[in-house]
């Protein structure tokens, strides 16, 4: 063992003295270990991000929105005459009760009208936006309260005026005081809060369209306090500008209400902005899907006014498209340490070349073909070794880096690390043993009389 040591000991003496030499060759794989980390690194911060974005649009849900540019338009006939084209309601709270009555699949549901204006309390005033929903909501989003409580069912029944309120409207408003059993106003409407969600902390990256909402700044509402206090479009349908209406005695009562004064109803009739449904097993929902489509049609007197998206399924698709992107940027790494494996393969044949007369005087007193081995050998494993340290070190530097300037999600996973580094030392030793076979092969004679 001390003579493999001393064997060690000249490998690493004979690095030393060719310092540049040995870092030229240490540069493929310095480069190549930095790669498959910084790669691995923004692949798992991307899938890391997808996941967090999966549980905020809420798992296994479906969202409904209306198409505002369908309306009661006229539309030409096949012999060329105009004609008045079907009536559609429009979404509705009609289409929330008709929805969980008749699908089995569905667990959840919940209806979403949103509103923008100003929320003003003690002269402080701030942009923000008020979303009426129903209990329901709060579980498809996974979304729990820090204080306080959700709406209770003479709330929600009456539209009382209560809310709960995202955690950046607690920070700005009520940083000093409990917010629970405070007063807020929102437009001309005083509100009571009751309960305070906890803050949620997750990138968007633009996937507001696919149902993730920015639910620290929101202002949430019973969708019967929105309808009698702040919007209902349903007028634009009903066409009843006297007064309201009420009717059926279901979870969601179907009401009419007078629209909002200056409230644009003629581009959007529909008296919700979106609903959102959640089914029961993430195998119903495709199946689930195709029944809703159909369901809303017939509904809508075979009016297209409605979109129907999967966000789950969306950013899955997105994922196995960045899956793929991950895989391909992780091969051009990787050959980048086969690049770098193959440059120090051709540094150790040169080495050899270079030193025959002294593997030869080695020889010729008494070292046999395993020292000989044994020295080239770890001349290429404390480069690579060397090498995947720098490169190890680079590589979640700039990981961090990428995340600091570019706004990207990086992590860098310990698996990603020791593959890496396993890899770089791998490549020490398969492309190293070639060379130290060949140095052992060398006649010590004809080694000595080498030029």
């Amino acid at each position: 063992m001390k003579r493999y040591f001393h064997d060690v000991t000249i490998a690493l003496e004979s690095i030393l003295t060719n310092k540049l030499k040995s870092i030229l060759t240490a540069l493929g794989i310095i480069f190549g270990v930095m790669a498959v980390i910084t790669m691995l690194a923004i692949g798992k911060g991307a899938q890391q991000e997808i996941l967090d974005q999966i549980k905020m649009v809420g798992v296994n849900n479906i969202l409904i929105t209306p198409i505002v540019e369908a309306g009661n338009t006229e539309e030409e006939g096949e012999d060329g005459a105009r004609q008045q084209s079907k009536f559609s309601r429009g979404l509705s709270l009609m289409d929330v009760e008709a929805i969980l009555e008749v699908i089995p699949s569905v667990q959840k549901i919940s209806p979403e009208i949103s509103l923008n204006s100003f929320v003003l309390q003690n002269g402080r005033r701030s942009p923000a936006k008020i979303v009426g929903v129903s209990t329901d909501y709060f579980e498809l989003y996974n979304l729990s309260l820090e204080n306080g409580s959700f709406f209770n069912e003479f709330q929600k029944d009456h539209g009382v005026t209560v809310c709960i309120v995202g955690a950046n409207i607690k920070a700005k408003f009520f940083s000093q005081v409990d917010p629970v059993g405070q007063y807020i106003k929102f437009g001309d409407v005083w509100l009571k809060i009751i309960g305070v969600l906890e803050r949620t902390e997750v990138s968007l990256s633009g996937f507001e369209t696919t149902g993730v909402n920015v639910y620290n700044d929101n202002i949430y509402i019973p969708v019967k306090t929105m309808l009698m206090r702040f919007q209902n479009r349903a007028l634009v349908n009903t066409r009843d500008n006297s007064g309201i209406s009420i009717s059926g005695g279901g979870r969601f009562m179907r009401m009419s209400f007078s629209s909002t004064p200056g409230e644009n109803t003629s581009s959007n009739y529909h008296q919700l902005d979106r609903i959102i449904v959640q089914v029961k097993e993430t195998e119903q929902l495709n199946a689930t899907t195709e029944i809703l489509s159909r369901m809303m049609l017939r509904r809508h007197q075979d009016v297209k006014d409605f979109e129907i998206t999967v966000p789950e399924l969306l950013l899955k698709q997105q994922q196995r498209t960045k899956d793929v992107f991950n895989i391909v940027l992780g091969a051009i790494a990787s050959i980048s340490l086969v690049v770098g494996g193959i440059g120090i393969m051709n540094i150790m044949f040169a080495s050899v070349m270079e030193r025959i007369k002294e593997i030869g005087t080695r020889m010729a007193i008494g070292a046999n073909k395993t020292d000989i081995v044994v020295q080239f050998l770890s001349e290429a494993i404390l480069i690579s070794v060397t090498g995947g340290f720098i490169g190890v070190f680079l590589g979640i530097l700039f990981a961090q880096i990428i995340e600091q300037v570019s706004d990207i999600i990086t992590i860098v996973s310990p698996f990603s690390v020791i593959i890496a580094f396993g890899v770089s030392a791998a490549v020490g030793v398969i492309f190293g043993y070639s060379p130290a076979k060949k140095a052992a092969e060398k006649d010590p004679i004809e080694s000595l009389r080498y030029e």
